[in-house]
């Protein structure tokens, strides 16, 4: 994703309260905390879970990030039978967070912009619709919060293109197997898709949101 399109993304959330080294442009729109419970969850779909997970579990306040399955048929799917693209699951994580610390908007806002949410059923070379873009929201709050970014967005051509995302409630999360938990942490070093595909989005990643980063305050 360009710095034009990341700049433009943030300014639609209008990081107010916590301005990034992007100098993103604020709107009058302010971040809503949709929870008023100590630790929440949000439920994302960004295409391959590894880097999704990698992501979202270095921002202060994510206390933790599971990757799994959502949006299908069958319970208890496994990855090889995800990977048809026959069960109707997405590769999603579930990222347990600390309300105080992170607002649901401003995990929209890592959402919207670590991702390509106009190509549907495909990120990069990974295609089918286990790696669609999704949002399983919890509950009315997320939904009002996902559905009124996606139209701001949309309504601003931000993407160039219309907004493919699904918003949808969560209905069963069903954890990976172990191997897939942590994936680019145990195998950065052993496996050429983290080096190729995952180092340098998170690299990137880091870049643009250094000031929201654990450690960072």
């Amino acid at each position: 994703m360009s710095l034009k399109v990341i700049a433009f993304v943030a300014g639609i959330l209008s990081m107010s309260a916590c301005t990034s080294e992007n100098n993103y442009k604020s709107m009058s729109t302010s971040l809503v905390n949709v929870s008023s419970e100590k630790v929440d969850t949000a439920t994302f779909g960004t295409g391959c879970f590894w880097c999704t997970e990698a992501i979202f579990e270095q921002l202060a306040g994510v206390l933790k990030v599971t990757s799994g399955y959502a949006g299908g048929h069958i319970k208890n799917p496994t990855y090889k039978q995800v990977t048809t693209g026959e069960t109707g699951h997405a590769e999603c994580v579930q990222v347990e967070f600390e309300p105080e610390k992170i607002t649901y908007d401003e995990l929209l806002e890592v959402f919207w912009q670590v991702h390509d949410p106009t190509t549907l059923n495909r990120q990069g070379a990974d295609v089918g619709t286990q790696y669609r873009s999704a949002i399983f929201y919890h509950n009315d709050q997320q939904k009002e919060r996902a559905e009124y970014f996606k139209k701001q967005l949309d309504g601003e051509n931000a993407f160039g293109k219309p907004i493919v995302t699904e918003i949808t409630p969560i209905d069963k999360f069903y954890e990976a197997e172990n191997y897939h938990q942590e994936y680019y942490e145990n195998n950065k070093n052993a496996n050429p898709y983290c080096a190729v595909v995952i180092r340098p989005k998170l690299d990137k990643f880091k870049k643009a949101f250094a000031s929201k980063l654990k450690g960072a305050q």
